[in-house]
């Protein structure tokens, strides 16, 4: 996804980062020839209920500055996703689909290239770090690096990382996987864009919605799963030594206290076909279950605080001559840029660096 801004709270980094990245993304993708499809999303609101959150999230937008967004009705609804059944909604112009391996790979020729000397690692764990007089020695299962200064970003062991290099914070990863399934051929002319729901502000997931897919096809999904796995890709997934850590931190268990019918629900979709199926039927009714097909599934690190509560927003701390990105959640590919040239920044104040 590419997405909008539309959804964060005005003045935070993610609103900031996600709109100005979004610009910097499609910009890049043009340049490098990246496939991409600035295909328009809809935010259908199926409920009264609904309409309330939704003008919050559309005055965010506003508030954010993103461009080509406009109120709807069921009319114009059925006008762009005729299958589509909702009282009211949002239409976002500027929403697309990225295919982001390319921008990844792209991203390491440009660095080898532009920096002589430089080279990506893949399949490279960093296992431990010795700090030196005025380096670190990064231990690896490929040999030793040693570096004055460090950035880490590591996604679901981004915790784990910034403990074994010395710094501490209070926030925790906890995963949760996202079930997905695929739109078969019968059930592919019932999507033409990306249509979400409105997001129940009391969760902290958007719900299951409908992507369209770069190289063809469109997903549904995702759920949001506790794993007993930080890298739990199947549904069976365990490990002892990671369920024991998730546990013993207490944010975790008040997450699940404050979450117990939204964690219910999502296990019944994780088993249940037909029960994910229903959730998809709120926006497309004539939905049926030979339109869907199990697909792929992918997990979320979700920083949480010792209050159990989502840590919303992006998550950058110092230690010594490190930085650490704690906290990179959605929509932390589209505003990779952005977030880059942030963390140059930062980089080049805090350990009074020259361009």
């Amino acid at each position: 996804m590419i997405h909008s801004g539309i959804y964060y709270k005005p003045g935070s980094y993610k609103a900031k980062n996600c709109v100005d990245g979004r610009r910097e993304l499609v910009q890049f993708a043009k340049e490098h020839k990246i496939a991409h499809d600035i295909c328009g999303k809809v935010i259908v609101a199926t409920h009264e209920s609904e309409l309330a959150h939704m003008h919050k999230v559309y005055n965010n937008g506003i508030a954010n500055g993103v461009e080509d967004i406009e109120l709807i009705d069921s009319k114009q609804i059925k006008e762009i996703e005729p299958f589509v059944e909702g009282i009211a909604g949002i239409r976002i112009g500027c929403t697309g689909i990225i295919d982001f391996p390319g921008v990844t790979r792209k991203l390491g020729e440009l660095l080898e290239q532009q920096f002589p000397g430089s080279k990506v690692f893949l399949s490279t764990e960093a296992k431990d770090f010795v700090r030196k007089a005025d380096s670190t020695d990064i231990v690896t299962n490929r040999g030793v690096f040693n570096a004055k200064y460090l950035v880490t970003c590591a996604g679901l062991h981004s915790d784990r990382i910034a403990k074994k290099e010395g710094a501490k914070s209070d926030a925790a990863i906890v995963g949760f996987r996202g079930d997905y399934y695929d739109l078969t051929e019968k059930g592919l002319s019932k999507v033409k864009h990306l249509i979400y729901p409105v997001p129940n502000p009391k969760y902290p997931f958007l719900g299951v919605h409908f992507t369209r897919m770069v190289h063809g096809g469109v997903e549904c999904g995702p759920n949001a799963v506790f794993v007993f796995k930080r890298e739990g890709y199947s549904k069976t997934a365990f490990s002892l030594g990671d369920t024991a850590e998730a546990l013993s931190f207490g944010g975790t268990w008040k997450f699940f206290g404050k979450n117990l019918k939204f964690g219910w629900d999502e296990y019944r979709g994780a088993f249940s076909k037909a029960f994910f199926l229903k959730r998809l039927r709120t926006l497309i009714p004539t939905l049926e279950e030979d339109d869907i097909v199990a697909s792929r599934c992918g997990v979320r690190a979700m920083a949480l605080s010792p209050e159990g509560n989502m840590i919303d927003d992006f998550k950058i701390e110092y230690h010594g001559n490190a930085i650490h990105v704690l906290n990179a959640p959605s929509p932390a590919a589209t505003a990779c840029l952005a977030i880059g040239k942030a963390i140059e920044e930062m980089a080049t104040e805090r350990f009074s660096l020259t361009h």
